[in-house]
């Protein structure tokens, strides 16, 4: 781990190579590096589609045409959908190259000299997703499905790398005209992934964007990660990263533990800890209670910390056989679009399509408790990071011992959910992230697990 350390220079400078913009209405295009002020950069595990800021200062002298010069906007002109083209490096020459498009352009402000604009972009398929409807009908397994709607020519037809996590189970359904990122995202929750021991104890992935290309993956996939890169927070003075503690890639320059359980009552209310399902079956008036509990689920889980929270037995109600804070209800979906010719679709008549037993109650409990814990952290920026990874985080436990010892309860492997890469073209880069997990207690180490 001691070449990590002088590879991942402690710097703050980064490198925008180009931002080439191209017009919708002719050959024309302009690079607009020197005129770019910021860049925000965006990825999460919650969004299908990476995002971008750019905000440049317009002096009026942007586009030549003849003796006339113009800003951007008029002279390019600038309408919206125009191709995007960056290339930009943080201080340890790992680069982003990507293409977006602007879905909105945003005057922010404006003198007799100049203006500052902000162009807001998006990937190219999350443009297509607004252009397109998914019409027809799907039979087999989920992660064959996600990968049809985001290859195939009439739907998102993206020629992005994806990875896409096989799923154990199978569903069929019929597009309806729906978007094809709200079918994606709607396809996730009813899936439960092929890793041993999670049929029955967990459900539930996430559909994202990352600058390496679209991913659909479990969330007990996402956390069983080995760790990606090491941070600490101290007080001590990095000096360039000289005295940064060896096995770690870089100091964290900014930490605060933004949500450390959540709100308990919220997280009744959303069936964290424990939910049931009523089912019914309205061709034979069959009628099941289905409740489960985070305990029953817990030692079959991925987790990143050690276990998940523990809430106070005052709380169980006397004489009640299973505990549950939601209640969901569902008819049963069966003989729903059964595959094969009319002979054996008779014969499957009396099949579930969806199995509710294994997947309902376990998605609403999992994805409630991927945020139990929520942090956020500001580093300097690195390039190499990317939502859905895992990172290993330390800090100083407050103590009132002569030898300060790391955090036992909150240090450890974190998801990224969100990140945002930021550039100043005077302050340098620096990345933010906002880091979650679903259980309490230090797993694992900063340089080996």
């Amino acid at each position: 781990m001691a070449s990590e350390k002088t590879v991942l220079r402690q710097v703050r400078e980064v490198n925008i190579a180009q931002c080439i913009i191209e017009s919708n209405t002719g050959g024309d295009q302009k690079d607009i590096v020197d005129l770019i002020t910021d860049i925000y950069y965006y990825e999460s595990i919650l969004e299908p589609s990476i995002r971008t800021n750019i905000i440049y200062v317009d002096t009026g002298k942007t586009i030549q045409k003849g003796q006339i010069t113009q800003t951007l906007i008029e002279g390019l002109p600038l309408q919206g959908t125009e191709s995007v083209k960056i290339k930009i490096s943080d201080g340890n020459d790992v680069k982003l190259e990507f293409e977006q498009f602007v879905t909105q352009i945003v005057p922010v402000g404006q003198d007799t000299t100049k203006s500052v604009v902000t162009l807001d972009l998006v990937s190219e398929e999350g443009i297509i997703n607004y252009k397109t409807k998914i019409n027809q009908r799907f039979d087999g397994k989920i992660s064959e499905h996600v990968k049809k709607i985001l290859t195939d020519k009439k739907y998102l037809g993206t020629e992005k790398k994806l990875d896409i996590e096989v799923t154990e189970n199978t569903y069929n359904f019929i597009g309806n005209q729906k978007r094809p990122f709200y079918s994606i995202l709607w396809l996730a929750k009813k899936s439960i992934p092929s890793l041993q021991g999670a049929k029955q104890n967990t459900a539930g992935y996430f559909f994202y964007e990352t600058s390496e290309g679209f991913k659909f993956k479990s969330i007990d996939s996402l956390l069983s990660q080995e760790k990606k890169k090491s941070f600490i927070y101290n007080q001590t003075p990095d000096s360039v990263g000289e005295n940064l503690p060896s096995g770690y890639s870089a100091k964290i320059l900014e930490h605060s533990v933004d949500d450390v359980s959540g709100d308990i009552q919220s997280k009744l209310q959303m069936g964290t800890y424990s939910t049931r399902t009523i089912l019914f079956d309205p061709f034979n008036c069959y009628y099941e209670v289905i409740t489960k509990e985070s305990e029953e689920t817990e030692k079959n889980l991925k987790l990143a910390g050690k276990n998940l929270p523990k809430l106070n037995p005052r709380f169980i109600r006397e004489g009640q056989k299973q505990e549950y804070s939601r209640t969901q209800y569902m008819l049963v979906d069966k003989g729903t679009l059964p595959t094969g010719d009319t002979k054996q679709q008779i014969i499957k008549s009396t099949e579930p399509n969806f199995d509710p037993k294994n997947i309902l109650n376990q998605s609403v409990m999992r994805y409630n408790q991927m945020f139990n814990t929520k942090t956020n952290i500001t580093i300097t920026a690195d390039f190499s990071l990317h939502a859905g990874d895992i990172i290993f985080i330390d800090s100083p436990e407050l103590s009132n011992k002569n030898t300060q010892e790391l955090n036992k309860q909150f240090g450890g492997k974190y998801l990224i959910a969100d990140l945002c890469h930021y550039i100043n073209v005077l302050k340098g880069g620096y990345t933010k992230l906002t880091l979650v997990r679903d259980s309490l207690g230090k797993t694992g180490s900063f340089t080996n697990d």
